[in-house]
Order: structure tokens, then sequence, then C-alpha cells
């Protein structure tokens, strides 16, 4: 019979979160874990069967983290430009977890125009968002999230890696003036 796991994937992914957010991803190892949970790396692979495995329930509680803040910008009355300043707020206020979730390597290298599925779980809800808000077919809503995606994810990166800081106002008046021209052209090539 194998032994009663000491820790749930919960705790160990919590832990696991911490040492990234304190000292960064490269610093996570089972040694590191086990010392954060008080107790040696065992433990830790009785629940999983190797480190990628903690890993990736790692990397899911950081994602559930970011959807927090997606969640955030979507009740916001112009919810695109909440998503956007959400984002923003996620790479300010938990810089190592936004480096691993959006500034790590991909094992594929999607283009520009099918990345946003690939990092974002929360893809489709921030679409229909565009959609509905500004009567966009999806096409053009797309195209809208695109542009402003790598828009808002340059000022993140910058803000995230401590090359820059911004103010609240600065980021909202950035945001729209970026999101007015770039709807005004979209808009604009229909007709």
């Amino acid at each position: 019979m194998p032994p009663k796991a000491k820790f749930t994937k919960q705790q160990i992914a919590e832990a696991g979160l911490d040492i990234i957010r304190n000292e960064g991803m490269e610093n996570l190892t089972a040694r590191a874990l086990g010392k954060r949970l008080g107790s040696s790396a065992c433990p830790i692979f009785t629940v999983f069967e190797n480190m990628e495995e903690v890993q990736a329930e790692i990397n899911k509680a950081a994602r559930a983290v970011y959807s927090e803040y997606v969640k955030k910008g979507l009740e916001e009355e112009l919810a695109f430009k909440g998503i956007g300043t959400q984002y923003i707020m996620f790479a300010i206020k938990e810089p190592r977890l936004f480096q691993l979730l959006f500034m790590s390597e991909q094992s594929q290298q999607p283009s520009v125009s099918n990345i946003l599925p690939v990092i974002d779980d929360n893809y489709e809800a921030i679409l229909l968002s565009v959609q509905n808000c500004y009567n966009l077919s999806k096409e053009k809503s797309e195209r809208l999230y695109k542009h402003l995606w790598i828009y808002t994810h340059g000022i993140a990166v910058l803000c995230a890696t401590n090359m820059c800081t911004f103010a609240a106002d600065e980021i909202a008046n950035m945001i729209s003036e970026v999101f007015k021209g770039t709807l005004k052209e979209i808009i604009g090539a229909e007709q």
C-alpha cells in the first residue's frame, strides 16, 4: 500500500507559488518545496510523480490567480478596458507569476494571430466582452483584441521587469487612446 500523502496537491502548489513569488521560478526545487512545507522533499513525490507534474500544478494555480484579475476586469463597466488594466495590474502585483505565464518560452511558436487562445484560458470570455460591448463581428473583435493585447502586454512587461512604472491614470489614458484609434481604424476599414 502506498504511503499516505502528507500534503495535498493544493498545499504543494501554494507553497510553489510562494517560492516563485518570493524567490523566482529558478529557485523552485523539490528540496525548496519540502523546506517551505516544513518537511523533506519525499512527501511531494507521494502526490506527484515528478517535478514536471508539480510545475504543471503550480502553473494551474498561477492561472487561477490571473483569472481572478480577469474576472475583476470583466465586472467593470468598460469590460475590455478593465481586462487590459487588470492584465497590467497582474504584472505589477504578481511580476514573477506574470513572467511565468506570459513571458515564458512556448514549446511551439504560435503566430501572433493565434497566441492568445494558447496562453490565456480566458480568451473566449474576453473576446465575447469585446463583441458584446462594441457590437463587432468575431473577426473584428479578434483583430481589436490582438492589437490591444500587444500594446497592453508591452506595458505589462515593462512593469513586470521594473523597466518603467506608470500611474493608474496614465495606464487608463494610454489604453483608451490606443483603443479609440484602433477601433476607429477597424470600423473605418469597412466603410
